[in-house]
Order: C-alpha cells, then structure tokens, then sequence
C-alpha cells in the first residue's frame, strides 16, 4: 500500500499557514510601546522566548524522534494556542513573559518536526528528490499566510492593539486537527534506543565530531540569525521612515509576499546557479541589508529590506535541504532542532545587546553593528560550508 505522504503534505500546509499567519507581527512593537516597553525591553522578551526554544529546542527534537513527529506537533499545536490567549488578557512585561514561555515551547514542539514529517513522507512517496520543491511550496504559503496578517492584523489593529490577539489565539488553533490527521511515516534506517547518552551523541555529531554537518549547522544558524534580528529591525526601521501605521501592515505584507515567491522558486534558482552559487549570493544580499540600510536613505532601504526578504525566502528551503541530505531518518527532527538551538542562543545574547544600541544611539548604528557582527560570522562559516561540500551527501 502506498504512503499517503499527500494527506501529511495538506496538513503541513495548514499548519504552516497557522503558525505563519501572524496577525500581530505587524503591530508587535507598537503593542509593546503601548504597554510601556522600549527596544531594549522589547529584545529582552524576544530572548526570554528565545532562550525558552534555546533549552526545549534540543529535548523536543529528540522527543520528536523518538516518541514521534504527530505527537510533537499535536502538543505544539495546543501550546501555541495557550500562548496567544495569555496575551490577550495580559498586561506588562512579566504577563508577556509567560506567554513568550509558552509560545516557545510550542514552537520548539513544532520547528525540526515539520520538517522531518515532511522529508520522510516524501521518502515514504519515494519523491524525496523534490524535497526542496515541496519545502519552498510550504513555506511560500507561510509567507502568504504572514503577508494576508500583515494586512489583516494592520486592520484589526486599527481599533484596539489588542484585538489581533484575540484572533490569533482562532487562527493558531488550525493546527491542532491539522496535527491530528498527520500520518507518520516509516523511519528509514536502524532504530536507536530513545537514551540520553544518545541525545547527546547526536548534538556531538552535529556541532563537533561530523564535520560536514557541524559547518552546515553553523552556517544555516548564521543565516537564520540574521534574517531573524531583521525581523525585529524592520518595524523600527518603518517608524523612523515616519510611516503611518495603516502602511505597516501593506509594507509586511510586501516583504512576505517576496519571500513566498522566493521560497516557491527556490529550487529553480538553484538547479540554474548550484549550491555554491546560491548560498553565496544571499549571503551578499543579507549582509548588504544590514550595511545598506543603515547608510542609505529611507527609500532606497525599503528596496534593500525587498531584496533582503528575497534572499531570506530562498535561504530557507535550501538551507533545510541541506540538512536533511545528510542526516538520517531517525536523528533528523534532533539535528534540525539542534540548527534552531544554535540560531536562538545566538539571538538571545545578540538580540538585547542591539535593543540597547538603538536605545543608547540609534536604528542606524545598531544595524550597522549587525551588518558587521553577523556579517563576519557568515563570511567563516561560509568559507567552510563551501570547502567542505556540506551541501551534498558523501
């Protein structure tokens, strides 16, 4: 009997679109502005929810391994929801707290599981040459799914900051009969006993002993820092242009809609440029970002952000490719999870010490700190990403 990898394939694409179609993204800081909190408090919570995926992010991915990716996801699902409707009746930094808490263990439930589901359901399908297709195709959808919040939580917001909370908490509750109808695929390869010198076995392999995948890990947690600090820099970045809030949301929905794209045709610019070609590239282009932006004018850095979220939206499906080409069935979700790991430690020791460039001194400064920090850290571990070929398997 043939795997019904196509069912795993809608679910994933509606649990994307709930996890994606974030209806308070595009008015976060304001809603934290309103509350009394300034860009350094602002980073602090985004650590707190970092460092919350920094401690889950390693023991869900093995629990996902081993207990399976349905559960993880079924329990991710339920936490992302308590998450959004903490903040809807909460006020204050200690309130939003507890909501980042949940919010991150149930994304750490979610993030490596996805996407190992998905790779092992095309493994199942025997289309697992078509995996960077099907990963552009999901993520794209996010970014639409963020792109139509973008606009819609500019909406709602315009009546009360806090009504897309309340709509959100709806939105992210798709997940949980999407997460139910989840089917989970046979592992490929030998079995390991779900143990702790195990978990760590693979954490070694991933960061130290294997060399191909520690520069692959390394490297892809650069790229996800990056784009990720972006994120928070942007509305920032639309403050200081003097957008009005109505335009918020139209700008996010913008730059969402170009990383769809990019996600969507991800492989076609591969396949023409190869791997090296591509990493390359968008690795100018984020580091550019950052440099661009903080120089240049205000119109010329809405371009730059365009052309930033390009290069994001490619980044993101072939980097996961990567991965998955060179790990094994059943260490995957543990070594995906390891990459987030690494991306969330390094935001939230990053991510606070810029909030308080901007406080101290301004947008423009801090994004040129970035520009330089992050951008020597991809210039390395590129340099060994490309040397290695940890892009392809042995």
């Amino acid at each position: 009997m043939q795997f019904p990898y196509r069912r795993n394939l809608f679910a994933l694409y509606i649990i994307k679109v709930a996890k994606w179609m974030n209806l308070v993204m595009p008015v976060i800081v304001l809603f934290y502005k309103s509350n009394g909190m300034g860009m350094a408090e602002i980073f602090q919570l985004q650590a707190v929810y970092s460092l919350t995926l920094m401690f889950f992010e390693i023991p869900t991915g093995y629990f996902a391994d081993k207990a399976g990716r349905k559960t993880s996801m079924i329990c991710g699902s339920f936490l992302g929801v308590a998450g959004y409707l903490i903040y809807s009746t909460s006020f204050g930094f200690w309130n939003f707290v507890m909501a980042e808490v949940a919010l991150g263990l149930g994304q750490s439930l979610v993030s490596g599981a996805d996407s190992a589901m998905l790779y092992d359901s095309l493994v199942a399908g025997r289309i697992a040459d078509k995996y960077t297709r099907y990963e552009g195709r999901i993520n794209s959808t996010g970014n639409f799914a963020e792109a139509l919040a973008g606009i819609a939580g500019g909406l709602l917001a315009a009546g009360s900051l806090r009504t897309p909370f309340y709509v959100q908490a709806t939105v992210a509750a798709l997940a949980i009969p999407a997460s139910l109808c989840l089917v989970e695929p046979p592992a490929v390869g030998a079995k390991i006993k779900p143990t702790l010198k195990n978990a760590f076995a693979i954490i070694r392999k991933a960061l130290h002993s294997d060399r191909k995948l520690k520069w692959n890990t390394l490297f892809s947690a650069v790229t996800g820092v990056s784009t990720l600090t972006m994120a928070w820099f942007a509305q920032p970045f639309f403050i200081q242009a003097g957008l009005s809030v109505s335009w918020f949301g139209i700008i996010w929905a913008v730059l969402n809609v170009t990383a769809g794209i990019a996600s969507a045709c991800a492989w076609k610019l591969e396949k023409r440029f190869g791997p090296s070609g591509t990493v390359t590239v968008f690795s100018l282009v984020l580091v550019s970002g950052y440099l661009g932006i903080s120089f240049l004018p205000s119109a010329m850095g809405f371009l730059l952000l365009l052309m930033f979220y390009f290069a994001r939206g490619v980044a993101t499906p072939t980097l996961r490719n990567y991965v998955n080409l060179i790990t094994v069935s059943e260490e995957r979700a543990t070594v995906l999870s390891v990459r987030n790991f690494v991306i969330r430690m390094m935001f939230a020791i990053l991510g606070p010490v810029f909030g308080r460039i901007t406080d101290k001194y301004s947008l423009p400064v801090a994004m040129a700190a970035a520009g330089v920090l992050l951008g020597t850290m991809m210039g390395i571990t590129l340099y060994y990403f490309l040397k290695y070929r940890t892009y392809q398997a042995d």
